[in-house]
């Protein structure tokens, strides 16, 4: 028996309907790049940004990682997404110094006291409503939407350290900031900056006699092969930025704004303990490897040196690092 027209009729407007919102709803793929491998703070961040995405945009916007630097080094990747050629990235704070020279301020030794203060700083609204205000004052083309970690940084090479002393006349691969190529010659060591995928084969040849990284970063890279010593210094929060380009942030609908933030305030509130958990785990298995772990490592002798350097070095990156610095100071 066939049907009456008239429900033909709604049942053939509902279909189109049901096309138009479809199509309305179209999937769209985006691509977040970082440089590190997987298995790191760079794709826990990842994992969770596109996990929350995904459920808010019911399922419209797709998140594409690119670990590994598939896409470039972090300078590189940068310029790619203030060029929106990548819609997402996570970038460590010190690389961000080269495009806002302000950022280097969470690079600052022993800024953080330790691990519990280093999840709860970037955590803090006022430290990332400081750091997104630096962001949008300082440079064009890309956003700060949220923070990350891959720990604290240590020094790993051929030899130990177990106090400042011992960095006398070493040449430590750091990053290219004003903040390293103050302090590590504060502690009478020679600065010496390369993208970070030459470390391995430079710590091989002797091009450098050290390096500095957070532990997780040591063994995934496999650092630990060609410098067996790992010196538990804490020197330096690892800290990350998450970042969207302004060419894909400007095309996105208030609501569509709204699930991005979302998730990447997902990231700010996770990622950091994630990562920490990450280090304790590296931690036993270097140890399970025959690496050397120099935990002794008598800070008061860099502690000495870096903490008049604190509110100096901060001063003269300019106002938005030291209101930053003064924030997570203050963070308890």
């Amino acid at each position: 028996m066939g049907y009456p027209a008239k429900i033909v009729g709604i049942a053939m407007v509902a279909a189109a309907l049901l096309s138009t919102s479809a199509g309305a709803q179209e999937v769209k793929h985006f691509r977040f790049a970082y440089d590190q491998p997987r298995n790191t703070g760079y794709s826990i961040a990842g994992d969770l940004f596109a996990d929350k995405l995904k459920e808010l945009s019911k399922g419209t916007m797709i998140v594409d990682q690119y670990p590994g630097a598939q896409l470039g080094q972090e300078p590189q990747l940068l310029q790619l997404v203030k060029a929106g050629d990548i819609e997402f990235a996570i970038i460590s704070s010190a690389n961000t110094a080269t495009i806002s020279p302000q950022a280097g301020v969470m690079s600052l030794h022993f800024l953080f006291r330790d691990e519990a203060h280093v999840i709860k700083g970037l955590a803090d609204p006022k430290v990332f409503e400081a750091i997104r205000t630096m962001i949008d004052e300082t440079t064009q083309g890309l956003h700060v939407i949220g923070t990350g970690s891959q720990g604290v940084r240590h020094i790993y090479s051929k030899k130990d350290v177990h106090n400042v002393g011992d960095l006398k006349g070493m040449k430590v691969r750091v990053q290219a900031t004003a903040t390293e190529d103050t302090m590590f010659p504060a502690y009478s060591a020679q600065t010496v900056h390369m993208p970070f995928g030459s470390v391995y084969t430079s710590l091989q040849t002797g091009v450098v006699d050290a390096a500095e990284n957070s532990i997780n970063v040591y063994l995934v890279n496999k650092h630990y092969e060609v410098a067996p010593v790992l010196s538990i210094t804490e020197h330096e929060a690892n800290n990350a930025l998450l970042f969207v380009s302004d060419k894909l942030w400007q095309s996105l609908s208030a609501e569509q704004k709204q699930w991005v933030q979302a998730a990447a305030n997902e990231v700010s509130a996770k990622e950091p303990a994630k990562a920490f958990e990450l280090e304790h785990s590296a931690l036993k298995k270097l140890k399970g490897f025959g690496v050397k772990v120099v935990e002794d490592v008598d800070k008061k002798t860099f502690t000495a040196i870096a903490d008049p350097y604190l509110d100096k070095l901060a001063k003269d990156l300019g106002p938005h690092a030291e209101k930053i610095k003064n924030l997570i100071r203050a963070s308890n």
